[in-house]
This record gives C-alpha cells, sequence and structure tokens, in this order.
C-alpha cells in the first residue's frame, strides 16, 4: 500500500509540474499579445501616464515636513562664547555643572 502512494504521489507531481510548465509557457504566449494590444491602444489614442492614473492622485500635493522654529539660546559659555538652548545633551563646558545659573543669559 505504501508502494501504492508513492507512485501515486510521484505521478500527480509529475502531472502538476507538466501542468505549471504548460500555464507558463500560455501566460508568455498571452502576454506578449496582450501588450502588443496596450500599446496599439495607448498610441492610438496618445494616452499619457497620467491618464492611465500613473504618477499619483491628480490634484493631491505631498505632505511636507513641518520645520522647527530654532530655539533661543538659554545657557553661555563665558570662556567661548557658545550657547546652548538647554534642549539635548549638553556640551563639555556645561556638562558636569551642579550650579548651570552663572551660565543662564
Amino acid at each position: 500500500m505504501a508502494q501504492e502512494a508513492d507512485n501515486t504521489l510521484g505521478a500527480l507531481t509529475a502531472q502538476r509540474d507538466e501542468l505549471d510548465r504548460l500555464i507558463n509557457e500560455m501566460k508568455e504566449r498571452d502576454r506578449a499579445g496582450a501588450l502588443e494590444t496596450v500599446l496599439k491602444k495607448i498610441a492610438l489614442f496618445q494616452l499619457t501616464a497620467a491618464d492611465l492614473g500613473f504618477g499619483g492622485k491628480p490634484g493631491r500635493q505631498p505632505k511636507q515636513q513641518a520645520t522647527r522654529a530654532s530655539v533661543a539660546p538659554k545657557y553661555r559659555d563665558p570662556e567661548t562664547g557658545a550657547t546652548w538652548s538647554g534642549r539635548g545633551k549638553p556640551p563639555k563646558w556645561i556638562a558636569f555643572t551642579e550650579d548651570r545659573t552663572r551660565f543662564l543669559i
């Protein structure tokens, strides 16, 4: 019985492979004809990519990235004149200072 199942499974697999090959051949043959027909229609009616729906939705602009306004500096290094807004990673000249009030602008 196991041998019959192996033979049947092998036969079905071979049939499937043959059908897949035939399907692919038929698709390629039909694809070439369809492409030729479509290209003729595009040329006949002088259609553009926009006419065919390519290139985005008409009348809709892409979203623009919001720009952030720069923040006024809050601290100034008295030695170099460098400034820091108080946001983000603190620069070395103020990073290890316990009392930052002496650097306030």
